[in-house]
C-alpha cells in the first residue's frame, strides 16, 4: 500500500519514484503536537525510511525555531515566529496549541490511499484534520486540511499545507509571472532569504502569477538535476508563500485567500481547503513537467483521452456584429479547410452591441434573431460541424433586464458604491438563487440548442466583494464563489455529459488545476501573436499538458501586436496545443486558406501525439532564438521547430531529440530517411527551418516514425 506506519506517530507515503515520511513529535514537557515532514525525495525501502525518522533536528535557539519549516502546518501559536499556514482566534484568544488525536488510513480504491492526522485544540473545542492522498501512479501528492469548530471561531489563515524541501546548498525559483496578454511569463532565479510570495488578491486565479512554484538547488537543467514542486488546485484568490530561513531551509505554504479575510465559523461548522500538491523529480524540470502533465491527465481533466477537435471562433471576424448570414459563410470556410467546431463569441443575446449592456438576459438578440438561433446553429451543422456559443455567466451589465430585476446579486458592500470593470459587475455564485438560475438558462441553452461546446469566460476581477446579508461572515463569498461556479459546471455537465467546456477569464486569468477538473481545455491568453504565444505556451507548460491549452491562429498583422507574421508560423506555433483558428477568414486569400487546409491536414496526423504525448522542450529560449517542442506518443514523434530570427548567429544548429529508445530506428516521414535514436539523440538532426542564412519566422513540423 502507498501508505505504510512506521511507528504510532511515523508514516512514509510512497509513489514510483519518491518516498515522502512524516510523524507527530509531541513535547514531553507541553503535550503540543506538531506534524513534521522529515523526509521527501528519492524512493527508500521501508527500514531506510523508518531511519529518517530519527535524525537529528535543527538547533534552536531562544530567538527562533528553525524547525518550524518542516511542519505540515504551523499554526499561529507557542514559539513560533514565522508565516503561520493557520490562524484562529477565539473571542479574544489568537493562538491554537493542539494535542495529537490519532491517525486513520483510508483505502480510496484505485491505487489510492489516504492518510488523516486528526489534531485538537488543547482547550477549546476546534479539530484540525491534515490528509494527505497518495496514488500509485503518480509522484504528486495531494494535502489538504479540515478544521471544525465546536465554539465560535474566526479563520484569518487556512493553508491547503506547508511543504518543506530538502537543505541544499542554495535554492533557486521557477515561476510565471504577467499581465492581460503577457501570460505565463517563466521567471527563474537564486531564491531570496526571507518571504517570498506569489498571490492573487483578484478573486479568480489572476494573470499576474499562477499558483504553483518549483525550488531546485540551482543546478538542475531542462533534464537532469532534482526539482521540488507544489501547486494549488484552486481558482479563486489564493496565496503561496516560499520561506528561506537565514540559518538554511526552504517551505512552501499554500492555500486559499488573502491577507485581511476573516471567515467566521459558527458551532457545528466546517471549513475544508482545496488540494495543494507536491512532486519530486529527479528529472530536472523537463522531467516535472511530464510528471504534471501526467497527472492533470490521469486524475485532474475530466476527458483526457479524447482528441480535441480543431476549433473557429468567430469573436475577431465580427466582434459584436454577429448574424446569421455572416456567421453561415463563416462556417462554410470554416468546415472547407477542416475544422470541426464552430464557436460563436460575443454578441449573441440581449441587446448586446457593445461591451457595456446584457449580461445576464441570455436570450436571443430580438434584432438580430427574432427566430432564435436554432435556425443559424441547424445551418452550420449541415456543414458537418460541431457547434458553440460563448457564455458569461459571472458577469451582470448595469443595463441588463437581471440587474434591474435582482440588484442584490452582484458582489457589492453597504454604503460602497459599485465599481465597474469593462462595463460589468460580477454575480455572487455564492448564492443559491444565483447558481439556481445560472444552471437554469445554460441547461436550457444547452438542451434546446443542441450545444455540444462553451466558451465560458470571465472578464473582470471582484470589487467591493461583499454580501451584506451574511454579515461577519460575508467573506466567505471569496470562497464560495468559486465553488459555486465549480458546482455549476459539475452538475451542468453530470446533465449533459457530451458537453465540452473551455474556461476563459479575460485570456489567462482563470488557469489552474481547480478550473481544470471542470473544463476541458482553457484559453491562455488574448495575445494570439505567434512569438508572443511562443512565450506564454512556453511558461504554461511547465505544469499544464498540451491537451489543455487552446491555441488560435489568427490574422496578420495580428489584431493585438500589429507584428505581421507568416502564415505557416503562426500555424506551427497554435499546433503545440489544441489548434484552432481565430481570424476573418472572409479576407483570408485562396493560398492562404488552401495552406491553412494542408496544415490543419497534417496537425490532424499527429494530434493524438501533440494532445496525448510525453512532451520535450528542446534547443534555445522559445520565440527568442532557434527552439522546438517535441511530442512522442507510442511509435510516433511530432517536433514542432520554429526559428523566429533567420539570421542569427549563435545558438543552437543542431536538433537533438530526447526521449527516444536509443537501439531503436526511427524514419523521418519527409525522405524517408532513417536514423537511430542514439544518432538523434547524441548528433540531432538539421531542420530546413535553421539553415543558417534566410527569413525570420521559418519553422516546420517534422515527424518521424519508429520502424
Amino acid at each position: 500500500m502507498p501508505v505504510i506506519p512506521l511507528d504510532d506517530h511515523h508514516w512514509a507515503l510512497t509513489t514510483p519514484a519518491s518516498t515522502y515520511v512524516i510523524g507527530v513529535e509531541i513535547d514531553p514537557d507541553t503535550g503540543e503536537a506538531a506534524p513534521r515532514q522529515t523526509y521527501w525525495g528519492p524512493r527508500l525501502p521501508d527500514e531506510a525510511a523508518r531511519q529518517v525518522t530519527g535524525l537529528p533536528r535543527r538547533h534552536v535557539s531562544s530567538f527562533s525555531t528553525p524547525g518550524e519549516v518542516e511542519e505540515l502546518l504551523p499554526v499561529d501559536g507557542g514559539k513560533r515566529w514565522g508565516v503561520p499556514s493557520l490562524q484562529v482566534a477565539f473571542g479574544d484568544t489568537r493562538s491554537l496549541e493542539l494535542r495529537f488525536a490519532g491517525a486513520r488510513r483510508h483505502d480510496e480504491g484505485g491505487g489510492a490511499e489516504r492518510l488523516d492526522v486528526l489534531l485538537a485544540d488543547a482547550h477549546f473545542p476546534f479539530e484540525v484534520v491534515l490528509s494527505l492522498r497518495v496514488r500509485d501512479d503518480t509522484d504528486v501528492i495531494e494535502r489538504w486540511t479540515t478544521v471544525r469548530a465546536g465554539t465560535q471561531a474566526v479563520v484569518t489563515r487556512l493553508d491547503s499545507g506547508n511543504w518543506f524541501v530538502p537543505d541544499a546548498p542554495g535554492y533557486r525559483y521557477s515561476g510565471v509571472f504577467g499581465a492581460w496578454a503577457e501570460e505565463s511569463q517563466l521567471q527563474r532565479g537564486p531564491l531570496p532569504v526571507g518571504e517570498l510570495v506569489f498571490t492573487s488578491r483578484q478573486g479568480i486565479t489572476s494573470h499576474v502569477a499562477n499558483p504553483w512554484v518549483m525550488i531546485d538547488d540551482g543546478a538542475a537543467t531542462e533534464e537532469h538535476g532534482e526539482v521540488w514542486g507544489v501547486a494549488l488546485a484552486w481558482s479563486g484568490s489564493w496565496r503561496l508563500t516560499t520561506t528561506h530561513r537565514p540559518e538554511g531551509g526552504v517551505c512552501v505554504s499554500g492555500g486559499f485567500g488573502h491577507d485581511g479575510l476573516r471567515w467566521t465559523l459558527a458551532p457545528g461548522e466546517e471549513l475544508v481547503t482545496p488540494s495543494v500538491l507536491g512532486l519530486y523529480s529527479p528529472g530536472g524540470f523537463g522531467g516535472a513537467s511530464r510528471a504534471w502533465h501526467a497527472y492533470a491527465r490521469g486524475h485532474v481533466l475530466p476527458t483526457p483521452a479524447e482528441e480535441r477537435p480543431v476549433l473557429y471562433n468567430s469573436w475577431e471576424a465580427t466582434t459584436f456584429a454577429v448574424t446569421e448570414a455572416h456567421q453561415l459563410e463563416l462556417a462554410k470556410t470554416a468546415a472547407s479547410i477542416g475544422v470541426e467546431l464552430f464557436v460563436i463569441d460575443d454578441g449573441w443575446f440581449g441587446r448586446r452591441d457593445d461591451d457595456t449592456t446584457s449580461l445576464g438576459d441570455w436570450f436571443p438578440h430580438r434584432e438580430r434573431f427574432p427566430d432564435g438561433l436554432r435556425g443559424m446553429l441547424d445551418g452550420i451543422r449541415d456543414l458537418g460541424l460541431r457547434v458553440g456559443l460563448w457564455v458569461e455567466p459571472e458577469g451582470l451589465s448595469k443595463e441588463s433586464e437581471l440587474y434591474r430585476a435582482h440588484p442584490d446579486w452582484a458582489l457589492h458592500l453597504e454604503h460602497r458604491r459599485r465599481d465597474e470593470k469593462r462595463g460589468q459587475l460580477v454575480l455572487n455564485f455564492a448564492r443559491d438563487d444565483v447558481r439556481a438560475w445560472a444552471l437554469g438558462w445554460l441547461d436550457t441553452l444547452v438542451t434546446e440548442l443542441g450545444l455540444d461546446y462553451l466558451k465560458w469566460d470571465m472578464n473582470r476581477p471582484f470589487t467591493q466583494a461583499g454580501w451584506p446579508e451574511r454579515g461577519a461572515g460575508q467573506d466567505h463569498v471569496w470562497i464560495e464563489h468559486t465553488r459555486g461556479v465549480y458546482q455549476v459546471m459539475r452538475e451542468l455537465r453530470g446533465r449533459h455529459p457530451g458537453l465540452r467546456i473551455e474556461s476563459c477569464a479575460g485570456g489567462g486569468g482563470r488557469v489552474d488545476l481547480g478550473i481544470m477538473r471542470y473544463t476541458d481545455e482553457v484559453w491562455p491568453s488574448d495575445n494570439t501573436d505567434a512569438r508572443d504565444r511562443q512565450t506564454v505556451q512556453h511558461g504554461f507548460s511547465q505544469l499544464y499538458p498540451a491537451s489543455a491549452m487552446s491555441a488560435w491562429v489568427t490574422d496578420s498583422p495580428n489584431p493585438t501586436t500589429r507584428r505581421a507574421m507568416p502564415l505557416r508560423y503562426r500555424f506551427h506555433v497554435a499546433m503545440a496545443g489544441v489548434l484552432g483558428v481565430g481570424g476573418n477568414l472572409s479576407e483570408w486569400t485562396a493560398g492562404e486558406l488552401e495552406t491553412a487546409a494542408e496544415l490543419i491536414a497534417q496537425y490532424k496526423r499527429v494530434r493524438r501525439t501533440i494532445q496525448q504525448g510525453a512532451q520535450y522542450r528542446l534547443a534555445g529560449t522559445p520565440g527568442q532564438e532557434r527552439s522546438a517542442v517535441q511530442y512522442v506518443l507510442g511509435d510516433q514523434v511530432a517536433v514542432l521547430v520554429y526559428n523566429p530570427l533567420g539570421n542569427a548567429k549563435r545558438g543552437p544548429r543542431t536538433l537533438r531529440l530526447a526521449g527516444l529508445d536509443p537501439d531503436a530506428v526511427y524514419e523521418l516521414e519527409s525522405d524517408g530517411s532513417r536514423w537511430y535514436g542514439a544518432t538523434l539523440m547524441g548528433a540531432g538532426i538539421r531542420p530546413a527551418a535553421w539553415a543558417p542564412i534566410g527569413a525570420d519566422h521559418r519553422s516546420e513540423l517534422v515527424v518521424l516514425k519508429k520502424v
